[in-house]
């Protein structure tokens, strides 16, 4: 494939004066046409907050059910600040590179460099696909739920199907898609972060108002089950609140900062992580407070009650309208490194971005990607029991065992340090969650394989 001449955005005066040494780069099309470096430090919080916090957030109080108030409430505090540790280690490596003279866009490039070509090749590139094209998935399955919910809140005695439900929703993705960059999604990145606020504060409320209504449950914050299921159970909720941090696309937003980039990631992780806080402690707290270990798997499925709603119907709907439009968001986000790997192999970067040689291919693959998940998130309606284990093979050695590896290997710090030691320790313990986090999941894939059914109406 051919090259380009170098990007004017990616040396400029202002990189010089910070004493930049990077000389122009050769980007293919993936890189020049999807990961244009025009962002700020704002549009890097919104990208973040977008792939971090999103509807997931709703199995928060199921986990604290699965590991008890202290343990539960610690876990999601520790598991943050390793998630926010970690994620500026991964930039404080991508800016040390720049500096070089080699900007690392993406995180295959990051492990090629740092590990060796076959770790980008055949291992982080793979492993980084199929996470984000799974959330794909994943995000358009919970779509279709979330439009199925608002019609049943409707239509009890409805005989639309889930899947059909799942195309309605996948038609919105199909169609942005098509917009051409990450950075192009920066207002609608705002619009997510403002909706998983909107949503979050909705979950609380409602929490709150059950906890304190008459039909309010039985608060019981006991751990049931045997000895067996209560320690499964607590490594299942360890690997859900480990999972929920995970973004495993930091080099491709920090590819959208401007350069210079130094410090930029830095405010925008403060941005997402503010949001992270309270939406996070204000969801699990109030949900487990709520409904104790009763808690299910999405705290909506509480609010529906046994018999009828415990809360007013208009109050739901715009609960889901708010989760139901940052769904498309988080799809959309996460479409971004599939986009930008197949720009890389069909798209000419010595031709315009808009020519219709360039427009062309954009079109069918990036539809086909949106067809084929959405095909897939309906043949396969308990894909959420799968992307689990995508989650303890794939998210947490991106984001908290290979940050820890690529700092190391990195900076050299002294192996008689703590910076040496602490990063070792947490990719080891993370290194043992993705075991414990895989036997749970298969377990648990296990354990509902008698319900599974292709195109089930769940």
């Amino acid at each position: 494939m051919g090259t380009v001449a170098p990007n004017s955005n990616d040396l400029s005066s202002t990189d010089k004066e910070n004493g930049v040494v990077q000389s122009p780069e050769e980007l293919d099309a993936g890189a020049l046409f999807v990961l244009k470096s025009r962002g700020s430090w704002l549009h890097c919080g919104y990208h973040l907050t977008t792939s971090i916090v999103g509807p997931v957030i709703f199995s928060f109080p199921f986990a604290l059910a699965l590991l008890g108030w202290v343990p539960g409430v610690l876990i999601t505090a520790l598991q943050g600040l390793v998630t926010f540790y970690s994620y500026n280690l991964l930039s404080l490596v991508l800016d040390h590179h720049a500096q070089l003279g080699k900007r690392q866009r993406r995180f295959r490039d990051m492990a090629r460099d740092i590990l060796g070509p076959r770790w980008g090749k055949y291992f982080v590139g793979p492993l980084q696909f199929a996470i984000c094209y799974g959330a794909v998935i994943g995000c358009i399955l919970l779509g279709g739920q979330s439009l199925k919910f608002i019609y049943l809140l409707y239509n009890q005695s409805g005989k639309m199907q889930l899947y059909q439900f799942i195309i309605i929703f996948g038609a919105v993705p199909l169609f942005l898609a098509q917009i051409p960059s990450f950075h192009s999604l920066r207002h609608i990145n705002l619009a997510s972060l403002l909706l998983c606020l909107a949503y979050s504060a909705c979950v609380t409320a409602g929490s709150i108002h059950i906890g304190n209504s008459r039909n309010a449950p039985n608060k019981d914050y006991s751990i049931q089950g045997s000895e067996e299921n209560r320690i499964l159970g607590a490594i299942n909720g360890i690997s859900i609140i480990a999972t929920t941090y995970g973004c495993g696309i930091i080099p491709e937003i920090q590819a959208t900062i401007a350069p210079p980039v130094k410090g930029k990631m830095f405010k925008g992780l403060c941005i997402c992580f503010a949001v992270i806080v309270s939406t996070y402690i204000s969801v699990s707290i109030s949900g487990y407070w709520a409904f104790g270990n009763q808690s299910q798997p999405t705290i909506l499925s509480n609010f529906m009650g046994e018999k009828r709603p415990l809360l007013p119907t208009w109050f739901l709907l715009v609960t889901n309208i708010f989760t139901l439009m940052q769904l498309v968001a988080i799809t959309v986000i996460y479409l971004q490194p599939t986009n930008e790997l197949f720009e890389k192999w069909f798209a000419n970067p010595k031709m315009d971005q808009f020519s219709a040689r360039n427009v062309m291919p954009r079109l069918v693959f990036r539809s086909l990607l949106v067809i084929i998940a959405a095909t897939l998130a309906a043949i396969l309606p308990f894909f959420g029991d799968i992307m689990a284990l995508f989650g303890a093979f794939g998210v947490i050695p991106l984001d908290f065992i290979l940050p820890m590896v690529f700092y190391n290997l990195t900076f050299k710090p002294s192996k008689r340090g703590l910076v040496f030691w602490g990063n070792t320790l947490i990719a080891v313990a993370s290194s043992a969650l993705v075991a414990m986090g895989a036997v749970a999941s298969v377990r648990q894939i296990v354990l509902d394989a008698k319900t599974y059914s292709l195109f089930a109406n769940m």
